[in-house]
């Protein structure tokens, strides 16, 4: 009989699991440079402004946070007249001055010899006629009014000024006869106390 031959049986051997050396990275911190800031430079103090809209031009959102105080001085009884629905103009008192008629915004001294001025109230009903006119779809800060608004240039017999103002409704045109009335319940000091209206004829 043929003998088998013997197989010879190798041992296998487990492999060791290799622990691979994990190695640990440090974060190194870049000493960026600062910029050296020169004495007495302008800062940046504000916030960013947002922008609203950026077609067809850019408007932004500017937020404002003061209180700014104010005095009237000699104009004062200009807005005590609005207060009490009067519109109040300054003339001069000078006989020897060339301009003899009436100042709308009013002047405490007279443009052209520099008179102190005196105050005159226009009688009601005060009746003027549009010069000119612009409708304000972006008002600035302090204009506390819903836009869009008329803001009007309005003549008024027997002034040398053609003050501006706005239109409380309706659409203005040029030659447009229109009335003055007064905010006397809850005013709010300032020149929006008076607006125009259009004169029902």
């Amino acid at each position: 009989m043929a003998k088998k031959k013997g197989v010879a049986k190798k041992k296998v051997e487990a492999k060791k699991p290799i622990k691979k050396k994990v190695e640990i990275k440090k974060k190194v911190q870049v000493n960026r440079k600062k910029e050296a800031k020169k004495p007495g430079e302008v800062k940046f103090t504000g916030a960013v402004t947002k922008i609203r809209q950026a077609e067809p031009a850019t408007v932004i959102e500017w937020p404002r946070s003061i209180t700014h105080v104010h005095t009237y001085g000699m104009l004062s009884p200009f807005f005590e007249g609005l207060r009490r629905g009067e519109l109040r103009a300054t003339f001069c008192p000078n006989a020897q001055c060339g301009e003899k008629r009436l100042w709308i915004p009013p002047r405490g001294h007279c443009p052209d010899c520099h008179t102190e001025m005196e105050w005159k109230s226009l009688s009601n009903p005060v009746i003027g006629t549009i010069h000119t006119f612009t409708e304000v779809v972006y008002a600035g800060t302090g204009i506390e009014l819903s836009t869009p608004y008329w803001q009007v240039d309005v003549e008024i017999p027997g002034l040398a000024t053609i003050p501006k103002s706005y239109l409380l409704f309706g659409k203005p045109s040029i030659g447009m006869k229109v009335k003055a009335e007064f905010r006397t319940k809850k005013p709010t000091n300032t020149v929006l106390d008076y607006y125009w209206v259009p004169l029902e004829e």
